[in-house]
């Protein structure tokens, strides 16, 4: 592979979604199926075939080919290769520019609920030491010096607050998140009668796009959270240097 051809090749850093791609893919070919575009027999190929690659990939046992670049064309390859002819219908009706949308917005949904679910966690655990050692005394430091006596468990709800405009922070992104963009096409929609609705309500988004330029154009909720995760890993850092400074003499 050249040099060249080496920096064209996604597969490494975009295989990750494929969980995201398939179930795309599968929803896509059942409104496809319930709208009369394709037939019931191609969907269930296609969802089949779909099935078994997802498992293939699971399982480490699926044929990764750098030369075919990125993660949709290597499902689309092997989809060939499990089904025939029937693979080359499921994209219509799409491109994949509103296919990469999808994908990343569902992936950083899913991304973002993992992430409450962990701060909110993080947020009982420091209830629990508050209430444990409700007056417990200690030194509270400004500019690493001991400056004036507090509780612990004041101490600790402080990180209570701050993993909360987190959480705060992830699920407004997510709100931004939760948009449906397939039917997009490249750019301009696409020339078949699809159910945007249906696409919608399977992948379990709350709203479609209105407008396709700016759908499959937009990464506005990936700076969203990137912006959220920093900020919330800023709050572990500082926790962090503060139980090491705990620790130390």
């Amino acid at each position: 592979m050249t040099d060249f051809s080496r920096y064209t090749v996604s597969i490494d850093y975009d295989r990750r979604l494929y969980k995201q791609d398939i179930a795309g893919s599968m929803a896509h070919a059942k409104m496809l199926a319930k709208q009369g575009i394709i037939s019931q027999e191609d969907a269930a190929q296609i969802t089949q075939g779909l099935a078994s690659i997802e498992q293939e990939i699971t399982e480490e046992k699926f044929p990764w080919d750098p030369a075919l670049e990125d993660l949709h064309m290597n499902i689309e390859s092997r989809l060939h290769q499990i089904i025939g002819a029937a693979a080359g219908r499921l994209h219509t009706a799409r491109s994949r520019n509103d296919q990469v949308a999808v994908d990343l917005r569902l992936y950083t949904k899913a991304a973002i609920v993992d992430l409450v679910k962990g701060l909110r966690g993080v947020q009982s655990a420091l209830v629990g030491l508050a209430g444990k050692y409700q007056g417990v005394v200690m030194p509270g430091y400004t500019h690493v010096q001991r400056a004036q006596p507090i509780l612990f468990p004041h101490h600790m709800l402080a990180y209570f607050e701050m993993f909360q405009r987190d959480v705060g922070r992830f699920e407004d992104c997510y709100r931004r998140t939760d948009v449906m963009p397939l039917g997009s096409g490249a750019l301009a929609g696409v020339a078949y009668q699809t159910d945007r609705e249906f696409l919608a309500a399977e992948l379990g988004f709350s709203r479609i796009s209105a407008n396709s330029m700016d759908a499959v154009a937009d990464r506005d909720f990936v700076v969203e959270f990137l912006a959220a995760a920093s900020l919330c890993m800023m709050h572990f850092s500082r926790l962090s240097e503060e139980l090491i400074l705990w620790s130390s003499g």
